[in-house]
């Protein structure tokens, strides 16, 4: 009997996995049918488009490896929103915690004397620092004043980028005190190459040591979140706020501590972008953050809050962006890579929603037939 339960239980676990690989695959190639149609009625060939689009991403010498580069910060960022949603929490001003973090990681490379590896070290946990205490001021404002952690976050990205806007304006702080540049640059000096993180070469590709780092802090959160103690009392406090503080989780304390992880991740995206070499050629500038926070909770959405699922996800959102950048020699804009981008974040989404309200009606019915 416990063997021809087992069986059917694998089997129904089969039958599921392949609906949902099913469903996802269904949705994915009616984006990339809704995209073709759009190139054509745009005038273009969508064999030249995804020729161009792979050219761009993979194939071409080089490509794979700024692919790496761009989905690197993203993943980072991507991370550091699925510790807040694990903690119930909505953090969208990751793109102001990048921005001031690279520019904390800026200031300290460039005023902070000494080996190049022990400043290098410093100004990325200079980064992640500043980060976190810009995601703090909105747990602060949050546990303390009751004010909601969606409106601050977001609100905090304007500050953030007036204040690295006043910074690139002032040589005494991150403008480039170079005589050759003019105040109207708004640029800051070029790192030193003994304070870059070193780029790894594979086969003509080559992308910063920052990729692994990465990699390790996906895994390691994975593992964090699913077999730990704190990372369930955070997946609770996610979960049912009331429930954990019957049981003793202390939603300020916890839910301060996924804010400040979360903009710790962003923070250490963005000095980790800056001193990568693959953004602004080791220079801090205005617009350097390039929509990379935003994408990263993207990334992040589409990936369901699951730290591993996060890592291809980033790829591809990576491959998109260095991808985009190829379909002007098609004669297409380059928004329609947005487009396209646009449509595979909602095909992704689609599977997660049909889901839910499948699970929904079932537990509906389930209770009905109790009554």
């Amino acid at each position: 009997m416990n063997q021809l339960s087992s069986r059917l239980q694998a089997r129904w676990t089969w039958e599921r996995w392949s609906y949902i690989a099913g469903l996802y695959l269904a949705s994915i190639f009616a984006a990339l049918i809704l995209s073709a149609l759009l190139v054509w009625a745009t005038d273009g060939s969508w064999q030249d488009v995804f020729s161009a689009f792979i050219d761009g991403s993979l194939r071409n010498p080089g490509r794979w490896g700024l692919t790496i580069g761009y989905a690197t910060p993203l993943l980072l960022v991507a991370l550091g929103t699925i510790v807040a949603v694990r903690g119930g929490l909505i953090n969208i001003g990751q793109e102001g915690q990048l921005y001031i973090g690279a520019a904390f990681c800026t200031y300290v490379v460039l005023r902070l004397g000494g080996p190049g590896p022990i400043v290098l070290i410093v100004a990325l946990l200079a980064g992640a620092t500043a980060g976190a205490i810009w995601a703090g001021i909105a747990a602060w404002l949050k546990y303390w004043r009751r004010v909601p952690e969606v409106l601050t976050t977001l609100l905090l990205v304007t500050v953030a980028a007036q204040l690295v806007g006043y910074g690139l304006k002032t040589t005494t702080l991150l403008l480039d005190r170079s005589p050759e540049h003019g105040n109207r640059n708004q640029i800051s000096e070029q790192l030193a190459p003994g304070v870059r993180l070193p780029r790894v070469e594979i086969f003509g590709n080559s992308f910063p040591l920052s990729a692994f780092v990465a990699l390790v802090m996906a895994v390691g959160l994975a593992v964090w979140l699913s077999r730990t103690t704190g990372g369930f009392r955070l997946t609770i406090l996610g979960q049912n706020e009331r429930l954990a503080q019957r049981v003793g989780i202390s939603a300020p304390k916890y839910g301060t501590m996924a804010l400040l992880a979360s903009g710790a991740f962003a923070g250490l995206a963005g000095a980790m972008m800056l001193t990568g070499g693959d953004f602004g050629n080791y220079r801090l500038a205005p617009g350097f953050s390039g929509f990379f926070g935003w994408e990263g909770l993207l990334v992040a959405l589409v990936a369901r809050n699951h730290p591993l699922v996060a890592i291809p996800m980033a790829f591809v959102f990576g491959a998109l962006r260095t991808g985009g950048g190829f379909l002007s020699a098609t004669g297409v804009e380059r928004e329609i890579a947005n487009v396209t981008q646009a449509l595979l974040v909602l095909a992704l989404l689609v599977p997660a929603a049909v889901l839910y309200l499948q699970e929904r009606r079932r537990q509906i019915a389930t209770v009905e037939a109790r009554t």
